[in-house]
Protein backbone atom coordinates (compact mmCIF):
# COMPACT_ATOMS: atom_id res chain seq x y z
CA UNK A 1 0.00 0.00 0.00
CA UNK A 2 1.46 3.42 -0.86
CA UNK A 3 1.15 6.93 -0.61
CA UNK A 4 0.53 8.97 -3.87
CA UNK A 5 4.15 9.91 -3.60
CA UNK A 6 5.28 6.52 -3.65
CA UNK A 7 6.55 5.91 0.05
CA UNK A 8 5.15 2.79 1.74
CA UNK A 9 2.04 3.45 4.33
CA UNK A 10 2.14 1.25 7.94
CA UNK A 11 -0.89 -0.64 7.83
CA UNK A 12 -2.96 -0.42 11.43
CA UNK A 13 -2.34 -3.33 13.70
CA UNK A 14 -6.09 -4.75 13.47
CA UNK A 15 -5.89 -4.88 9.75
CA UNK A 16 -2.39 -6.58 9.33
CA UNK A 17 -3.91 -9.18 11.97
CA UNK A 18 -7.66 -9.78 10.04
CA UNK A 19 -5.71 -9.58 6.98
CA UNK A 20 -3.00 -12.70 8.01
CA UNK A 21 -5.53 -14.07 9.68
CA UNK A 22 -7.71 -14.38 6.80
CA UNK A 23 -5.24 -15.56 4.02
CA UNK A 24 -3.85 -18.37 7.12
CA UNK A 25 -7.64 -19.77 7.17
CA UNK A 26 -7.90 -19.79 3.16
CA UNK A 27 -4.53 -22.04 2.73
CA UNK A 28 -5.67 -23.87 5.88
CA UNK A 29 -9.01 -24.43 3.82
CA UNK A 30 -7.71 -24.81 0.58
CA UNK A 31 -6.22 -28.70 0.78
CA UNK A 32 -9.64 -29.49 2.31
CA UNK A 33 -10.85 -28.91 -1.50
CA UNK A 34 -8.64 -31.36 -2.53
CA UNK A 35 -9.29 -33.94 0.05
CA UNK A 36 -13.14 -33.57 -1.17
CA UNK A 37 -11.99 -33.67 -4.60
CA UNK A 38 -9.90 -36.80 -4.12
CA UNK A 39 -12.55 -38.74 -2.06
CA UNK A 40 -15.26 -37.68 -4.95
CA UNK A 41 -12.83 -38.60 -7.88
CA UNK A 42 -12.97 -42.43 -6.65
CA UNK A 43 -16.32 -42.86 -8.14
CA UNK A 44 -17.40 -39.49 -10.40
CA UNK A 45 -15.04 -38.87 -13.38
CA UNK A 46 -12.52 -36.02 -12.79
CA UNK A 47 -15.19 -33.93 -15.06
CA UNK A 48 -18.01 -33.68 -13.28
CA UNK A 49 -16.28 -33.09 -9.95
CA UNK A 50 -15.09 -29.82 -11.81
CA UNK A 51 -18.23 -29.16 -12.98
CA UNK A 52 -19.80 -29.87 -9.75
CA UNK A 53 -17.25 -27.05 -8.25
CA UNK A 54 -17.84 -24.32 -10.55
CA UNK A 55 -21.82 -24.99 -10.08
CA UNK A 56 -21.07 -24.72 -6.45
CA UNK A 57 -18.81 -21.55 -6.22
CA UNK A 58 -21.32 -19.81 -8.68
CA UNK A 59 -24.26 -20.76 -6.71
CA UNK A 60 -22.68 -19.33 -3.44
CA UNK A 61 -21.56 -16.52 -4.93
CA UNK A 62 -25.07 -15.51 -6.49
CA UNK A 63 -26.46 -13.70 -3.61
CA UNK A 64 -23.76 -11.68 -3.28
CA UNK A 65 -24.02 -10.56 -6.74
CA UNK A 66 -27.33 -9.75 -6.39
CA UNK A 67 -26.58 -7.73 -3.69
CA UNK A 68 -24.10 -5.66 -5.46
CA UNK A 69 -26.33 -5.19 -8.39
CA UNK A 70 -22.94 -5.83 -10.37
CA UNK A 71 -24.96 -7.28 -13.69
CA UNK A 72 -25.49 -3.85 -15.79
CA UNK A 73 -21.38 -3.14 -16.07
CA UNK A 74 -21.27 -6.65 -18.06
CA UNK A 75 -19.97 -6.70 -21.45
CA UNK A 76 -19.20 -9.23 -24.41
CA UNK A 77 -16.20 -7.76 -24.43
CA UNK A 78 -15.43 -8.08 -20.79
CA UNK A 79 -16.83 -11.69 -21.07
CA UNK A 80 -15.00 -12.91 -23.30
CA UNK A 81 -11.72 -12.51 -21.33
CA UNK A 82 -13.62 -14.30 -18.69
CA UNK A 83 -14.52 -17.20 -21.11
CA UNK A 84 -10.47 -17.69 -21.85
CA UNK A 85 -9.93 -17.26 -17.82
CA UNK A 86 -12.86 -20.05 -17.82
CA UNK A 87 -11.38 -22.08 -20.32
CA UNK A 88 -7.43 -22.42 -18.86
CA UNK A 89 -9.00 -22.98 -15.14
CA UNK A 90 -11.04 -25.83 -16.20
CA UNK A 91 -8.18 -27.46 -17.90
CA UNK A 92 -6.50 -26.55 -14.83
CA UNK A 93 -9.28 -28.41 -12.49
CA UNK A 94 -9.30 -31.40 -14.96
CA UNK A 95 -5.65 -32.11 -15.06
CA UNK A 96 -5.68 -31.51 -11.03
CA UNK A 97 -8.58 -33.69 -10.15
CA UNK A 98 -7.55 -36.67 -12.41
CA UNK A 99 -4.14 -36.24 -10.37
CA UNK A 100 -5.54 -36.79 -7.40
CA UNK A 101 -7.34 -39.67 -8.34
CA UNK A 102 -3.48 -42.06 -8.13
CA UNK A 103 -1.32 -39.56 -6.10
CA UNK A 104 -1.10 -38.13 -2.84
CA UNK A 105 -2.74 -34.94 -2.02
CA UNK A 106 0.66 -33.64 -0.77
CA UNK A 107 3.08 -34.72 -3.71
CA UNK A 108 0.54 -33.20 -6.00
CA UNK A 109 0.02 -29.76 -4.63
CA UNK A 110 3.74 -29.33 -3.72
CA UNK A 111 4.00 -29.76 -7.81
CA UNK A 112 1.84 -27.41 -8.17
CA UNK A 113 3.64 -24.83 -6.66
CA UNK A 114 5.73 -24.56 -9.36
CA UNK A 115 3.10 -22.09 -10.58
CA UNK A 116 5.02 -18.97 -9.08
CA UNK A 117 7.92 -19.97 -11.01
CA UNK A 118 6.19 -20.33 -14.11
CA UNK A 119 4.17 -16.99 -13.70
CA UNK A 120 8.01 -14.93 -12.93
CA UNK A 121 8.80 -16.51 -16.72
CA UNK A 122 5.67 -16.01 -18.70
CA UNK A 123 5.18 -12.33 -17.27
CA UNK A 124 9.05 -11.70 -18.67
CA UNK A 125 7.87 -12.73 -21.65
CA UNK A 126 4.26 -11.80 -22.36
CA UNK A 127 4.05 -8.33 -19.54
CA UNK A 128 7.73 -7.58 -20.77
CA UNK A 129 8.56 -7.48 -16.87
CA UNK A 130 11.96 -7.18 -15.89
CA UNK A 131 13.39 -10.68 -14.54
CA UNK A 132 16.88 -11.08 -13.57
CA UNK A 133 19.20 -13.67 -13.57
CA UNK A 134 18.48 -14.36 -9.76
CA UNK A 135 15.00 -14.94 -10.23
CA UNK A 136 15.65 -17.25 -13.30
CA UNK A 137 18.28 -19.41 -11.09
CA UNK A 138 15.63 -19.52 -8.54
CA UNK A 139 13.22 -20.81 -11.04
CA UNK A 140 15.72 -23.41 -12.02
CA UNK A 141 16.11 -24.26 -8.60
CA UNK A 142 12.29 -24.86 -7.98
CA UNK A 143 11.89 -26.66 -11.26
CA UNK A 144 14.38 -29.24 -10.34
CA UNK A 145 12.90 -29.83 -6.77
CA UNK A 146 9.81 -30.11 -8.41
CA UNK A 147 11.22 -33.23 -10.60
CA UNK A 148 12.53 -35.40 -6.88
CA UNK A 149 8.73 -35.36 -5.98
CA UNK A 150 7.66 -36.05 -9.66
CA UNK A 151 10.68 -38.55 -10.26
CA UNK A 152 9.23 -41.41 -7.66
CA UNK A 153 5.56 -40.60 -8.38
CA UNK A 154 6.40 -41.25 -12.38
CA UNK A 155 7.64 -44.63 -11.18
CA UNK A 156 4.16 -45.20 -9.64
CA UNK A 157 1.64 -43.46 -11.83
CA UNK A 158 3.20 -42.73 -15.20
CA UNK A 159 2.57 -39.19 -17.13
CA UNK A 160 -0.04 -38.74 -14.44
CA UNK A 161 2.85 -37.28 -12.14
CA UNK A 162 3.16 -34.78 -14.87
CA UNK A 163 -0.58 -33.34 -14.50
CA UNK A 164 0.16 -30.94 -12.01
CA UNK A 165 2.70 -29.26 -14.18
CA UNK A 166 0.01 -28.76 -16.77
CA UNK A 167 -2.19 -27.28 -13.67
CA UNK A 168 0.26 -24.94 -12.92
CA UNK A 169 1.19 -23.53 -16.51
CA UNK A 170 -2.71 -22.83 -16.97
CA UNK A 171 -2.85 -21.17 -13.42
CA UNK A 172 0.54 -19.44 -14.12
CA UNK A 173 -1.47 -18.26 -17.48
CA UNK A 174 -5.16 -17.78 -15.62
CA UNK A 175 -3.43 -15.26 -12.96
CA UNK A 176 -1.70 -13.32 -15.90
CA UNK A 177 -4.43 -12.54 -17.65
CA UNK A 178 -6.59 -11.54 -14.19
CA UNK A 179 -3.72 -9.21 -13.44
CA UNK A 180 -4.94 -7.38 -17.00
CA UNK A 181 -8.29 -7.21 -16.01
CA UNK A 182 -8.27 -7.06 -11.81
CA UNK A 183 -7.61 -3.39 -11.94
CA UNK A 184 -11.01 -2.18 -13.48
CA UNK A 185 -13.42 -5.16 -12.39
CA UNK A 186 -15.42 -5.96 -9.24
CA UNK A 187 -13.77 -9.48 -7.58
CA UNK A 188 -17.07 -10.79 -6.76
CA UNK A 189 -18.09 -10.25 -10.52
CA UNK A 190 -15.03 -12.06 -11.86
CA UNK A 191 -15.52 -15.16 -9.52
CA UNK A 192 -19.17 -15.42 -10.35
CA UNK A 193 -18.65 -14.87 -14.56
CA UNK A 194 -15.20 -17.07 -14.21
CA UNK A 195 -17.77 -20.43 -12.68
CA UNK A 196 -20.58 -19.45 -14.90
CA UNK A 197 -18.25 -19.87 -17.60
CA UNK A 198 -16.49 -22.77 -16.49
CA UNK A 199 -20.12 -24.62 -15.81
CA UNK A 200 -20.74 -24.42 -19.59
CA UNK A 201 -17.38 -25.76 -20.50
CA UNK A 202 -17.22 -28.29 -18.13
CA UNK A 203 -21.23 -29.42 -18.87
CA UNK A 204 -19.80 -29.33 -22.96
CA UNK A 205 -16.52 -31.55 -22.03
CA UNK A 206 -19.01 -34.22 -20.14
CA UNK A 207 -21.29 -34.08 -23.46
CA UNK A 208 -18.10 -35.28 -25.22
CA UNK A 209 -17.00 -37.84 -22.38
CA UNK A 210 -20.56 -39.16 -23.08
CA UNK A 211 -20.69 -39.07 -26.78
CA UNK A 212 -17.26 -41.16 -26.65
CA UNK A 213 -16.77 -42.96 -23.85
CA UNK A 214 -13.95 -40.88 -22.33
CA UNK A 215 -13.41 -42.32 -18.53
CA UNK A 216 -12.50 -38.91 -17.07
CA UNK A 217 -15.13 -36.79 -19.03
CA UNK A 218 -18.24 -39.76 -19.22
CA UNK A 219 -20.25 -38.36 -16.52
CA UNK A 220 -22.02 -40.97 -13.92
CA UNK A 221 -25.45 -40.50 -11.60
CA UNK A 222 -23.67 -39.67 -7.78
CA UNK A 223 -24.82 -41.39 -4.82
CA UNK A 224 -25.30 -39.80 -1.69
CA UNK A 225 -21.70 -39.62 -0.47
CA UNK A 226 -20.48 -38.95 -3.35
CA UNK A 227 -22.45 -35.84 -3.68
CA UNK A 228 -21.97 -34.92 -0.27
CA UNK A 229 -18.43 -34.88 -1.31
CA UNK A 230 -19.33 -32.71 -4.78
CA UNK A 231 -20.89 -30.33 -2.36
CA UNK A 232 -17.69 -30.14 -0.16
CA UNK A 233 -15.41 -29.61 -3.05
CA UNK A 234 -18.00 -26.07 -4.05
CA UNK A 235 -18.73 -25.35 -0.02
CA UNK A 236 -14.98 -25.02 1.02
CA UNK A 237 -13.62 -23.56 -2.53
CA UNK A 238 -16.11 -20.90 -2.04
CA UNK A 239 -15.56 -20.34 1.84
CA UNK A 240 -11.64 -20.13 1.08
CA UNK A 241 -12.16 -17.87 -1.72
CA UNK A 242 -14.31 -15.66 0.20
CA UNK A 243 -11.82 -14.99 2.62
CA UNK A 244 -8.90 -14.47 0.66
CA UNK A 245 -11.27 -11.51 -0.68
CA UNK A 246 -11.38 -10.04 2.68
CA UNK A 247 -7.46 -10.92 3.10
CA UNK A 248 -6.41 -8.78 -0.19
CA UNK A 249 -9.07 -6.31 0.72
CA UNK A 250 -7.00 -5.55 3.90
CA UNK A 251 -2.68 -6.61 3.46
CA UNK A 252 -1.18 -5.90 0.18
CA UNK A 253 -0.69 -8.95 -1.79
CA UNK A 254 2.84 -9.13 -1.41
CA UNK A 255 2.81 -9.47 2.16
CA UNK A 256 0.18 -12.11 2.42
CA UNK A 257 1.49 -14.30 -0.66
CA UNK A 258 4.64 -16.07 1.34
CA UNK A 259 1.66 -17.30 3.94
CA UNK A 260 0.40 -19.27 0.27
CA UNK A 261 3.12 -22.22 1.08
CA UNK A 262 1.76 -22.94 3.85
CA UNK A 263 -0.52 -24.75 2.11
CA UNK A 264 1.85 -27.71 0.92
CA UNK A 265 1.93 -28.06 5.13
CA UNK A 266 -1.42 -28.50 5.43
CA UNK A 267 -2.10 -30.59 2.53
CA UNK A 268 0.74 -32.65 3.84
CA UNK A 269 -1.59 -33.08 7.48
CA UNK A 270 -4.73 -33.37 6.09
CA UNK A 271 -3.30 -35.97 3.85
CA UNK A 272 -1.74 -37.91 6.69
CA UNK A 273 -4.98 -37.99 8.82
CA UNK A 274 -7.39 -38.95 5.56
CA UNK A 275 -5.43 -40.88 3.70
CA UNK A 276 -2.60 -42.05 5.78
CA UNK A 277 -0.33 -40.50 3.67
CA UNK A 278 3.13 -39.08 4.23
CA UNK A 279 5.94 -37.50 1.93
CA UNK A 280 9.37 -39.66 2.38
CA UNK A 281 12.68 -37.62 2.62
CA UNK A 282 12.96 -37.22 -1.14
CA UNK A 283 9.78 -36.02 -0.94
CA UNK A 284 10.17 -33.62 1.68
CA UNK A 285 13.23 -32.62 -0.13
CA UNK A 286 11.91 -31.05 -3.18
CA UNK A 287 9.10 -29.53 -1.11
CA UNK A 288 11.70 -27.63 1.10
CA UNK A 289 13.71 -26.59 -2.74
CA UNK A 290 10.29 -25.44 -3.69
CA UNK A 291 9.37 -23.68 -0.82
CA UNK A 292 12.55 -22.18 -0.78
CA UNK A 293 12.99 -21.19 -4.10
CA UNK A 294 9.13 -19.41 -4.21
CA UNK A 295 9.88 -17.60 -1.01
CA UNK A 296 13.23 -16.40 -2.39
CA UNK A 297 11.41 -15.36 -5.79
CA UNK A 298 9.05 -13.20 -3.55
CA UNK A 299 11.78 -11.50 -1.80
CA UNK A 300 13.05 -10.46 -4.97
CA UNK A 301 10.05 -9.11 -6.63
CA UNK A 302 8.99 -6.88 -2.96
CA UNK A 303 12.82 -5.83 -3.15
CA UNK A 304 13.08 -4.76 -7.06
CA UNK A 305 9.58 -4.85 -8.51
CA UNK A 306 6.65 -2.19 -8.21
CA UNK A 307 4.21 -4.88 -7.98
CA UNK A 308 5.12 -8.71 -7.74
CA UNK A 309 4.01 -11.16 -10.72
CA UNK A 310 2.26 -13.20 -8.29
CA UNK A 311 -0.26 -10.14 -7.20
CA UNK A 312 -3.53 -10.24 -7.80
CA UNK A 313 -6.91 -8.52 -5.75
CA UNK A 314 -8.99 -11.58 -7.29
CA UNK A 315 -10.66 -14.15 -5.34
CA UNK A 316 -8.62 -17.08 -5.65
CA UNK A 317 -9.10 -20.10 -7.92
CA UNK A 318 -6.69 -22.83 -6.08
CA UNK A 319 -6.41 -26.63 -7.15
Amino acid sequence: MNTSSGSPVRLPQSELTFGLAMMFLSVVLSPIIDIFSKLAAATIPPGEVTAARFIFQGLFALPMMAMRWQWGVWTWRRSGVHAIRAAVLTLSMVSFVTTLQVMEVADAIAIFFVEPMMLTILSSIFLKETIGWRRYTACAVGFFGAMLIIQPSFQEVGFVALLPVVTALCIAVYVMITRVVSHTEDAWSMQFQTALWGTGFSVALLAIGRATGAVILDPVMPDLTAMLYLFGVGATAAAAGILTVYAYRAVPASTLAPLQYFEIVSATIFGWLVFDNFPDAIKWLGILIIIGSGLYILWRERRFASRPVSDTSETAFTP
